[in-house]
């Protein structure tokens, strides 16, 4: 079943604190909805949130 963008971006706001989140939760958020870490990060740019204490470079 396909995500749409608007439930991604909704999950993603509800996640983020203070516009900013980290990547283990980013990466949560993606396994919880089915969902490439790659849309997670165009979810976070879309909405002007940051990716902070990054592992291993998933998000670019």
């Amino acid at each position: 079943m396909e995500i749409s963008k608007e439930k991604l971006l909704q999950k993603v706001q509800e996640a983020a604190m203070d516009n900013r989140i980290s990547c283990t939760v980013a990466r949560k958020v993606g396994e919880e909805l089915g969902v490439p870490l790659r849309r997670v990060g165009d979810a976070c740019d879309e909405l002007g949130i940051k990716i902070y204490a990054c592992e291993l470079g998933c998000f670019k």
